[in-house]
């Protein structure tokens, strides 16, 4: 499974998941021009999309759920109480309501071929969560918009061979920053968003052998930036003997305004694949 970030921040959040076989968005809060450009660069035509899972309600994730259903009718999965939710929103217009599936957590399902699990996160929306791909070949998972993490979480994520883990906020940033108090309190709280000593505490405990890339994801844009949250991260791994030069995996982080891609796109692996094929 190859996972790559079309958009990843807190104004904006879209995640193409897929193989040659098999393509899909994690929610849709960019723009659909962004998201046709950000499947461009990965070399997937957008009408090649088979569903678009989403984690939850926030505008972040669906403002252009609506505008790309319209061009692409395709299905969305999400959990029931996230599906009202996203009917309710001002900003999905007029859409097929059958185009919407519901799903459940801890219920795997088989879609093209990948088994997709939706499990429980905690944040203050109607029913997050966080989704994990695997096919034959490898798993993947993206988690952002989560407070904290559980025995449970760190169980589910287990064995990825890619991992968006959210690295939202830097402590000191936040509570030195603008915003008003009940907001920050909302952030740090259990229901809230990860902070970057909090990611890297989280990734310490689901990096495994089969770990190959890794990116850190959902910065916000008033309360960090890429390079403290990777040395945050980096510092915080190596409190937990994991040394990014020792590592056969690679540590970014997703941009919020264009794509980042973790290694060749699934056609690409497809070329290199038929390359190899012919090989005597």
């Amino acid at each position: 499974m190859y996972l790559g970030s079309i958009a990843s921040g807190s104004s904006g959040n879209c995640i193409y998941v897929g193989n040659r076989d098999a393509h899909f968005l994690v929610d849709a809060g960019v723009s659909r021009k962004r998201i046709v450009e950000g499947l461009q660069q990965m070399e997937v035509s957008p009408d090649r999309i088979q569903g678009i899972f989403v984690t939850h309600e926030h505008n972040d994730h669906i403002s252009s759920l609506g505008v790309f259903l319209r061009k692409y009718p395709v299905p969305v999965y999400a959990t029931g109480k996230t599906i009202d939710a996203i009917l309710a929103s001002p900003c999905l217009g007029k859409v097929k309501k059958d185009l919407f599936c519901s799903i459940e957590k801890d219920r795997p399902m088989d879609i093209e071929g990948v088994r997709v699990e939706a499990s429980e996160i905690l944040h203050d929306a109607a029913d997050p969560v966080c989704y994990t791909f695997e096919d034959q070949e490898s798993k993947v998972a993206t988690a952002t918009d989560l407070g904290t993490f559980d025995d449970y979480l760190i169980d589910k994520l287990q064995g990825c061979e890619t991992l968006l883990v959210e690295a939202n906020h830097d402590l000191n940033m936040l509570m030195v920053g603008p915003y008003p108090y009940p907001l920050k309190r909302r952030i740090l709280g259990n229901f809230g968003h990860l902070s970057n000593e909090r990611a890297g505490q989280f990734l310490s405990k689901i990096i495994g052998k089969k770990c190959r890339h890794i990116l850190l994801g959902h910065l916000s844009k008033e309360n960090n930036y890429a390079d403290l949250a990777f040395e945050t991260v980096r510092l915080e791994l190596l409190m937990h003997n994991i040394c990014l030069e020792d590592q056969p995996f690679s540590l970014q982080v997703a941009s919020r305004s264009e794509p980042t891609l973790t290694g060749p796109s699934p056609l690409e692996q497809e070329e290199i694949c038929g390359q190899l094929s012919f090989v005597d």
